[in-house]
């Protein structure tokens, strides 16, 4: 196994579910039905904050320098990113509990595993990146769409970091299953709370094929 292997197989595995966290549909989700500029940024700035959290955390007790470093930086990128998204927004506790992903992600203690749920969390966000600049084109908003593009270029700029990292980490079949079970655990989890969300909301999802 190697890190483009392993991207591709992930992403192909994952393309249904993927395809649909990256949709308008997913934004809907994501806002509770309130599909404005304001109710988009305080999402998505919600969504970074808790990204923030995490990899900090996960900087502070990680042994691996190398992952260390990276989880450090991508703490930092989405501390920027919740500034882009909302630089007023400053979610209380209580109010990310609509990201269930996280849960799983914190649990995470080997750094295979940790290299794996980044890489996975990174796609997850970046889809949503893509719809997010999508949603600020068809708002006749420009300058929205070119800030959140920049949040989607940073993105993709760590996916790449984040496959060197398991490149480094993953020695062995078990660190490369470990990695995969962790990437699948975000987008598994992500799905499954974008399901549940729409149904509640009167919406029927189609189901995974």
């Amino acid at each position: 196994m190697d890190a483009a292997t392993f991207s591709d197989e992930f992403r192909d595995d994952n393309e249904t579910p993927l395809s649909r966290l990256g949709s308008s549909k997913s934004l809907y989700a994501l806002t509770g039905g309130e599909m404005d500029a304001d109710a988009v940024r305080a999402a998505v700035a919600a969504e970074f904050a808790l990204a923030g959290r995490t990899f900090e955390a996960w900087s502070a007790d990680e042994a691996n320098g190398d992952a260390a470093a990276l989880f450090g930086d991508v703490a930092e990128d989405a501390r920027d990113h919740r500034e882009v998204a909302d630089p007023d927004a400053d979610p209380a506790d209580d109010a990310l509990h609509d990201y269930p992903e996280y849960d799983g992600l914190a649990a995470l203690d080997g750094t295979a595993e940790r290299a794996g749920g980044l890489y996975g969390r990174l796609v997850v966000a970046h889809t949503r990146a893509e719809q997010t600049v999508g949603f600020f084109v068809g708002d006749a908003d420009p300058a929205s769409s070119n800030d959140f593009r920049g949040v989607r270029d940073d993105l993709a700029a760590r996916l790449d970091d984040a496959l060197a990292l398991l490149e480094a980490v993953c020695d062995g079949d078990d660190d490369w299953a470990s990695a995969r079970e962790a990437a699948d655990a975000v987008v598994e989890t992500a799905y499954a709370d974008y399901v549940e969300t729409l149904e509640s909301m009167g919406v029927k999802p189609k189901n995974v094929c």
